[in-house]
């Protein structure tokens, strides 16, 4: 069974959901009180690319294109916290970069291990016992776990190659990479035998490099005609692009010098999506076929016209192997200069951004859709609405102490909001009720908020004072006395 080379696919990820955290109270024998011990949940798996060396295709996400990490596991009593989810690796080739569908550029994973975070674990939610504070000695809730992170990416892989070899159908492109390297691509008289990239390892010398074989250009290939744009992308990457001619056709209207021009304008039209020009990419021609008598006379006819454009110029034929070992050195000593030339590259630097002064970490939006309703945009306040469990008041309660000391009920009211407003932050929109400035907060029992209820029952302090009003009488005169 002949292997499938597949060097585009899109993916599904989804990462692992965070474990919720667990609201739970300290039970033993004679201590009926022993405080929250609610463990925290565990993250979720993150889903990473990772560059193998031992890949070589993107085959196996083209056909398993939906993947998801472990979710982190719910926390429990005894301070137990959660297992974190397991985290995802996949395996990628190197060279292979990684794309929005948008076709925004997140990552170029080149080299061994080189890893891509492309999809981050949801954060486990925090028990009750982390939640415990002066004021709030037993919280009687507890925050849910975020879900993981859901993306679709494109993966598309460029091969990662020091000399790329260009021309059109039959030019005898494999012929010559398998008589220059170990490879053995397959070779047949016909048009676009090559359907796939071919890569060879060759040495010259001392220097090593690698020479990738991309299947046959035609006119139009940059508009998508033939193979063009599926290994177009191929030769981004390359240090050196050769022109393969095929000195020995029979086919009408096509020379040496009209089949390097035709191609040279579709290397013009394509614009690598990596940067940078191939028209700046140094160019080696190679008249090939030379074995053939008309091949040869006509190679040694068009030689001084791509010279006299500074082009460097070689005769072979893969068939007798001559002229080989001259274009082996010359593309190693090119290769070489290319080499040289580039920047050494630096150390991955932290960069650290603190966050400005003036920086709220929020947004205070008017709502375009609705009249006098606003919206509150930001991470962490979106990030404490996924994690609040709405029908435990004391939950909400929690909620709102945090939004107030990020300054979101300044900030709304700001922007002209009044009790009742409509404010929406993330997927839950409520009406919004600010605190008091500058009173404290007095939570009651376990899993309720006094500012959520309505409560008209008689406090101890209030039954205190009738009795004293009954006994000692309004005046504070004991009943049946005369005050004396």
């Amino acid at each position: 069974m002949a292997s499938r080379f597949v060097d585009r696919a899109v993916i599904h990820l989804t990462a692992g959901d965070g474990g919720n955290g667990c609201a739970s109270v300290h039970r033993e024998k004679f201590k009926p009180l022993g405080g929250p011990d609610g463990g925290n949940g565990g993250n979720g798996g993150d889903v990473l690319l990772i560059v193998d060396g031992g890949v070589h295709t993107l085959l196996d996400f083209h056909f398993r294109p939906h993947a998801k990490a472990g979710s982190g596991k719910m926390g429990q009593g005894g301070n137990r916290a959660g297992a974190a989810g397991e985290t995802l690796e996949m395996r990628v080739p190197s060279g292979t970069v990684v794309m929005t569908e948008d076709g925004e550029i997140l990552a170029d994973l080149v080299g061994t291990g080189a890893t891509f975070v492309a999809a981050q674990g949801g954060r486990g939610g925090l028990g009750n016992a982390s939640l415990a504070s002066n004021a709030r000695k037993a919280p009687g809730f507890a925050l849910l776990g975020e879900p993981g992170e859901t993306r679709n990416l494109v993966l598309e892989l460029r091969s990662v190659a020091d000399v790329g070899l260009l021309g059109f159908p039959s030019a005898g492109k494999s012929s010559l990479i398998s008589v220059l390297s170990a490879a053995k691509p397959k070779i047949a008289d016909y048009p676009f035998t090559t359907l796939v990239p071919n890569l060879g390892v060759i040495t010259a010398g001392s220097t090593v490099f690698t020479m990738a074989d991309v299947p046959g250009l035609i006119p139009g290939a940059s508009e998508g005609k033939g193979l063009g744009l599926d290994f177009l992308r191929h030769i981004e990457r390359c240090a050196v692009l050769v022109h393969v001619i095929d000195c020995a056709t029979f086919e009408p209207g096509r020379d040496p010098l009209s089949d390097m021009d035709a191609l040279e304008e579709e290397l013009a039209r394509y614009t690598p999506s990596l940067g940078g020009d191939l028209a700046d990419r140094p160019r080696v021609v190679v008249l090939n076929k030379i074995d053939v008598p008309d091949a040869a006379e006509l190679a040694e006819l068009v030689r001084p016209e791509l010279e006299a454009r500074g082009l460097s110029v070689f005769e072979i034929s893969t068939a007798s192997r001559q002229g080989l070992k001259e274009l082996t050195y010359a593309l190693a000593a090119v290769v070489e200069k290319y080499r040289a030339e580039q920047p050494e590259p630096e150390p991955e630097k932290v960069v650290l951004r603190p966050m400005a002064v003036n920086d709220a970490g929020f947004t205070v939006e008017i709502d375009p859709e609705e009249e006098g309703a606003f919206i509150v945009r930001g991470v962490r306040p979106e990030r404490w609405i996924r994690q609040t469990t709405f029908g435990n008041d004391e939950a909400v309660g929690y909620l709102a102490d945090r939004l107030q000391r990020l300054g979101v009920e300044e900030a709304l009211a700001r922007k002209g909001a009044v009790p009742g407003s409509p404010v929406t932050i993330g997927d839950v929109q409520f009406e919004w009720e600010p605190s008091t400035p500058g009173v404290a907060v007095h939570l009651s029992g376990r899993g309720t908020d006094v500012r959520l209820e309505n409560n008209d029952r008689i406090g101890a302090s209030d039954r205190k004072e009738a009795r004293r009003i009954r006994r000692d009488g309004p005046d504070g005169v004991e009943a049946g006395t005369d005050g004396e």
